[in-house]
């Protein structure tokens, strides 16, 4: 009975984390059906308007990995809260923005608090669930990140049909206050907490984050063509400032940027997979609303719509794949999952020159089936394959090779829209985004001669 009665109030604390995780997550993806939209009302150009999703992206991935280490010194609890709050707070001024300077502003302090949120999830969900229901726990986390990223689009076309961009984000207030309510509540800290002696290196925290903002900065500047000696000059800091990272991190017992885990197979070659997997998918999720509404004539609303069928697809697949993987090895999983994502994507890529919707959905669930078969074993390998101990490190590095991945993936888009014609840029796009996916289904496939963590942490 004991047992029984600690379950509703699990999965009340797991709420909490899904709804500050969708939030975080959602917000993401959920601007590129609005983007052509923007770029008219503030008169910019569309690869400008790419900004407002990379702002946020860039500020979550420079200070990801140092919000890790602070949840692991001052609590996974605290550091959620925390983020929450500032999310929130940010979401409403967001919504307020007159302006692309003012969005773009907002959208910078909102990733902070996108941050803390990322930073913690994993590892209080390892700290929620019992050890012999550990991949469930991951499981759950990994469809939340998968649905959230893909149901973005769905959810914007519905939220724009019946009021203006502005509720993009107001809609994150009232979320965001039950996810501060709820987790103030029912979250738990860490254990031993109090005996913690471990100090939180600064200098490596300005040094991650400079690191990280020069390489994204970096390919930022070459996908929007600026001034060449300028480019040259990041790109040198770049590898000083990299490489001193990188060497201080080595001789750390704790580092921010986790060099330790790196040191296990499974886990370097799944952090790989997520990094081009997800570099596979923004390059098809951001450039198809404008391929949707600037060639095929679709309005937002339709647009939306037509793109539910992807996460439609992932919500069904994950939860499958997450029982999967007691059963068949995730290297294996991973690798098909992300050949079926490579054919939907090249479908996309051949669609005939006037569409039918059911064209444009059929090759779009197909997309959201392979991805969905992919994420849910990738996070759950990435996470089981570390230490319980660094669950805050393997938790930071989860997200941080998701955010590189989606910058990267929204960079080339960007490079592309500007080397090629507007009615060519969606197609081109498709086929990078092909041969990404096909580099993760790859990478995934090296892992079945690893063992699988999963299984031997529930021996």
């Amino acid at each position: 009975m004991a047992v029984f009665s600690f379950i509703p109030k699990r999965y009340l604390a797991v709420i909490a984390i899904a709804l500050a995780l969708i939030m975080s997550v959602l917000d993401g993806t959920i601007v590129n059906v609005a983007l052509p939209t923007l770029a008219r009302e503030f008169n910019i150009s569309p690869s400008n308007a790419i900004w407002i999703v990379n702002a946020y992206q860039l500020t979550i991935t420079v200070s990801l990995l140092s919000f890790s280490a602070l949840g692991d010194i001052h609590g996974y609890k605290k550091i959620f809260l925390l983020g929450t709050s500032i999310f929130c707070a940010m979401s409403f001024f967001c919504a307020l923005s007159s302006s692309f300077i003012m969005l773009t502003i907002a959208r910078i302090l909102q990733g902070i608090g996108a941050s803390a949120i990322m930073s913690v999830t994993t590892a209080l969900l390892r700290i929620i669930y019992p050890p012999q229901y550990i991949g469930r726990g991951m499981s759950i986390n990994a469809m939340i990140v998968a649905v959230s990223i893909a149901a973005g689009p769905s959810l914007a076309g519905f939220i724009l049909s019946v009021a203006s961009w502005h509720w993009l984000f107001a809609i994150n207030v009232p979320l965001g206050i039950c996810a501060i309510v709820s987790g103030y509540f029912l979250l738990p800290q860490n254990p031993h907490q109090d005996a913690t002696r471990r100090r939180f290196d600064k200098v490596g925290s300005i040094a991650n984050a400079l690191t990280f903002g020069l390489l994204i900065y970096t390919l930022e500047g070459i996908a929007h063509k600026e001034n060449w000696e300028l480019i040259f000059i990041q790109m040198v800091l770049l590898l000083i400032i990299g490489t001193y990272f990188i060497r201080r991190q080595m001789k750390q017992d704790t580092p921010i940027l986790p060099v330790d885990l790196l040191k296990i197979p499974i886990f370097t070659l799944s952090i790989l997979s997520s990094i081009t997997s997800f570099t596979a998918q923004l390059l098809a999720m951001v450039s198809l609303p404008f391929y949707l509404q600037n060639i095929l004539g679709r309005s937002e609303v339709e647009t939306g719509i037509l793109i539910t069928p992807w996460p439609v697809a992932t919500i069904i697949t994950a939860p499958i794949a997450g029982r999967l993987i007691e059963k068949f090895h995730p290297g294996l999983l991973g690798g098909l999952g992300m050949l079926i994502f490579s054919v939907g994507l090249y479908l996309l890529a051949s669609l005939p020159q006037v569409p039918t919707n059911v064209d444009i959905a059929w090759r779009l669930m197909l997309c959201g089936i392979g991805f969905g078969l992919f994420q849910t074993p990738n996070n759950s390998t990435m996470i089981s394959a570390a230490p319980p101990q660094r669950s805050g490190g393997a938790n930071g590095m989860q997200g941080t090779a998701r955010l590189l991945g989606q910058t990267l993936g929204t960079t080339l888009v960007a490079l592309i829209f500007q080397m090629t014609a507007p009615s060519q840029g969606m197609q081109v796009c498709m086929y990078v985004a092909v041969a990404f996916a096909l580099i993760a289904a790859l990478i995934s496939t090296l892992r079945i001669s690893q063992p699988t963590p999963i299984k031997q942490k529930n021996k």
